[in-house]
């Protein structure tokens, strides 16, 4: 019976270096945590494989294709080596803000075209596919903006873009849900579908919530009267300290995201704060877990 490879432990960015000093150790510390329960065919997903001398491929016993880690899964087609890769994971998973394509293409060595797009597969990984529950407990709601402000734009292109709208649920303690919504008109629909009946629902005064208090026990702060709570657990600071830092990282860090790709930065700032009390060698295992599947470069700029 074949050893499966251990995976490493580390606290720092320098000792990820020091435990991962080349490609073969990079591909042991994948093979440990995308075979944990098993090796397997990313072809036909047939469990009996073999390894060629070269440790970098395998082949099926089923389907007889020729196959390396990387089939599969966000590095599929990248020449670039596993270990920039896992660097890359962990500067995006442990800097609170993330990192600008700029900032990684310096510290990796790559272009900044290329940076843009490894962030952009790590974000594709981080994409939340299924919540294990609803929210539940003290539940804070809100909507926010993004677009820039109309005087900071040129005098030609005032007017021409609307401000894209997502809405925003935290759990007191708990998890984020925050995705891009149409219209704010979604947005009750949206805390039905996240929020356990009979939880406390923390909201501003914003009509969209009205009648919600059939489901939840719905309180309200006015903040056009200047109203941020009322002393007690009446308050949304929780969803408002959300949207700061999102706001950070979008204009701090990116200065400028798109309303196409701004559901990516989300679910990566969502990823990442739901993983906030993990130390960071687990948050960097455990994006790679997600790692499946793959995301072309014409289908991320819309040419598929």
């Amino acid at each position: 019976m074949k050893k499966k490879p251990a995976v490493q432990e580390f606290s720092s960015l320098y000792e990820y270096f020091e435990a991962i000093p080349d490609e073969a150790a990079a591909i042991a510390y994948f093979r440990a945590i995308r075979w944990k329960n098993g090796e397997f065919c990313p072809h036909c997903g047939h469990d009996k494989i073999y390894g060629f001398s070269d440790g970098k491929t395998w082949k099926c016993a089923q389907c007889r294709q020729r196959f390396s880690i990387r089939v599969g899964t966000i590095f599929e087609d990248s020449k670039i080596e596993l270990r920039k890769w896992f660097a890359a994971i962990w500067l995006i998973t442990s800097h609170r803000k993330g990192v600008a394509s700029t900032t990684l293409a310096r510290d990796l060595k790559v272009t900044q075209k290329t940076a843009w797009f490894m962030l952009h597969r790590l974000r594709h990984a981080a994409r939340t596919r299924s919540f294990n529950r609803p929210l539940h407990g003290i539940v804070e709601a809100d909507e926010g903006y993004f677009g820039g402000k109309e005087r900071n734009k040129h005098r030609e292109k005032r007017g021409k873009t609307k401000k894209v709208v997502a809405i925003g649920l935290v759990e007191r303690g708990g998890e984020l849900r925050v995705k891009p919504i149409t219209t704010t008109g979604q947005m009750k629909d949206e805390v039905l579908a996240n929020v356990k009946p009979g939880s406390k629902l923390m909201t501003d005064e914003a009509t969209v919530f009205i009648g919600l208090d059939t489901r939840f026990v719905h309180g309200t702060v006015n903040h056009s009267r200047g109203q941020y709570g009322d002393g007690g657990e009446t308050h949304t600071n929780s969803i408002e300290g959300v949207w700061a830092l999102i706001k950070r990282q979008i204009y701090g860090i990116h200065h400028f995201v798109s309303a196409k790709h701004l559901d990516r930065y989300l679910a990566e700032i969502m990823w990442r704060y739901n993983r906030r009390d993990m130390p960071d060698a687990q948050r960097l295992g455990d994006l790679l877990k997600w790692s499946d599947g793959r995301l072309t470069y014409a289908a991320l700029i819309g040419k598929a």
